[in-house]
């Protein structure tokens, strides 16, 4: 092999890439072990006895459930009909119907007999117009808004319009509440008056036995995408968000599902619609103007609380939403930049918006940097194999070891997969998405790191299934024997 002198500026900028990418992964260590020992504090837990007590409780506060729906056909019926068996004393659905194209809004009429009322629309916040607002002929707590199309945004902020209750949940139409998650989010506004916002966990469907609108039986799904999935969403929530809440940082709040003081979004005007990234865009907002009033507040995580919803399965739809979700993150930290690093703001400003900005956002970028000087290196003979192995270990060996940690923590809660044949599984996803989907990931958030920075706008690709539902168990004992 030819002899090739090695550039110094070459092997400087790999070695800080290698030491950045090195750093990253230690936080995430970090991170996790501070849920790991949160997950093990059994006295943050509602036990038995209380949750039963607060089911019947009048001291809970009234909830509106948003759920904004654009052309949910395929799974608006089942999932109303979920939202409407929640364990929560007291209570409404409010489904926004944001334009849909297809038949979204004639089977909420036809399924629940719904009728146009005269229910009060609030002014304080601008929306598209709404078209009629309908509740059902039956004994059931659902109102249905229908109005123009507005996107997401605009369609929260139409349920806010409408909502009655001093407290909002936001969820999606394609998401499957929990039984008790209700019950689990309210109790830190129970606990402290200061409570702006609580988050739920989010885990995957897909693969999961539905039975009436409820997970029957947790299980992973036979798409390896959709698995890896799982492994992502275990890694966000258990080993970050858990964290970040305990820190006093938390700087997203899944749109799939949170709890929020319906006051507080009305002070902040409501959702941005000009981003695509609303939910966390509200979420930093809501940091930066109750920390400029010096008004004591509080953004929590609750891992107990937990939502299902489904996630793509095909690579396209994928990276539309990585693509998405990595925009929306640029817009949501580039409109509060004047939160960074300034400790007016606290361990927001001084821990979680740098870290969200270094890390998270830029972090992509800086890995996909490294495996190009990696290969190429060592094609002309510029970087070693030493050299090679220590940028493979610091990005693949350390965020391997994340991942399965992250698999292990998910056994320390309540929903966890059953059977070691589930566990096995999760555990060969762990280790080879990190060989082929971890670097595609990295590249779409690169993308969608220059998109954002470009101001591209748009929703990108979406594609709704029907739920997975649980066959009888004589359908199941003769799949068994085939």
């Amino acid at each position: 092999m030819s002899s090739v002198a090695e550039p110094t500026w070459f092997l400087i900028t790999e070695t800080l890439v290698i030491a950045y990418v090195a750093v990253v992964n230690t936080t995430y260590l970090v991170l996790m072990l501070l849920a790991y020992f949160d997950l093990r504090d059994e006295s943050r837990r509602l036990a038995p006895e209380h949750r039963a007590a607060l089911k019947h409780s009048p001291l809970l506060p009234p909830i509106s459930v948003l759920a904004p729906s654009f052309n949910e056909a395929a799974t608006i019926r089942e999932s109303v009909q979920a939202m409407l068996k929640l364990e929560y004393p007291n209570y409404e659905v409010v489904v926004i119907n944001d334009g849909s194209r297809d038949d979204t809004l004639a089977i909420l009429i036809e399924a629940f007999r719904l009728y146009k009322s005269a229910r009060a629309i609030g002014q304080t916040i601008q929306t598209q117009p709404i078209k009629a607002v309908y509740e059902s002929r039956d004994p059931i707590r659902l109102v249905v808004i229908d109005k123009q199309n507005g996107g997401k945004a605009d369609a929260l902020n139409a349920g806010l319009r409408v909502a009655r209750s001093p407290l909002v949940a936001i969820t999606d139409s394609d998401s499957l509440l929990d039984n008790e998650a209700l019950l689990v989010a309210a109790k830190p506004f129970l606990e402290d008056s200061a409570t702006l916002a609580v988050g739920g966990i989010i885990r995957v469907a897909n693969g999961c036995d539905i039975d009436a609108g409820r997970v029957a039986r947790v299980g992973v799904p036979r798409s390896f995408l959709a698995t890896s999935q799982i492994i992502e969403y275990l890694r966000a929530f258990l080993g970050g968000r858990i964290a970040f809440s305990l820190l006093k940082s938390l700087l997203v709040i899944s749109g799939a599902f949170g709890l929020f003081q319906r006051e507080a979004l009305v002070t902040a005007g409501g959702f941005d619609t000009r981003t695509v990234g609303e939910d966390m865009e509200l979420i930093v907002r809501l940091h930066h103007l109750w920390s400029r009033k010096r008004t004591p507040y509080r953004i929590v995580f609750v891992p107990d609380s937990l939502c299902w919803t489904q996630v793509p399965e095909r690579l396209k739809v994928l990276r539309a939403q990585r693509n998405r979700w990595q925009r929306g993150a640029v817009e949501s930290i580039t409109k509060h930049a004047g939160m960074l690093f300034n400790p007016r703001y606290g361990t927001i400003g001084l821990f979680g918006l740098p870290y969200f900005a270094l890390l998270e956002i830029i972090g992509p970028g800086v890995e996909l940097l490294g495996y190009l000087l990696t290969v190429i290196g060592l094609i002309f003979g510029i970087v070693g194999i030493g050299t090679a192995l220590l940028f493979f270990t610091a990005s693949i060996a350390y965020g391997l070891t994340l991942s399965v940690g992250a698999v292990l923590l998910a056994e320390m809660t309540e929903r966890h997969y059953l059977g070691l044949g589930n566990l096995f599984r999760l555990l060969i996803v762990a280790v080879l998405e990190h060989f082929w989907l971890h670097q595609l990931m990295i590249l779409w958030r690169t993308s969608g790191l220059i998109d954002g920075l470009r101001g591209k706008a748009g929703w990108g690709l979406m594609e709704r299934k029907h739920f997975q539902q649980r066959k009888p168990r004589g359908a199941q004992a003769a799949d068994a024997q085939r």
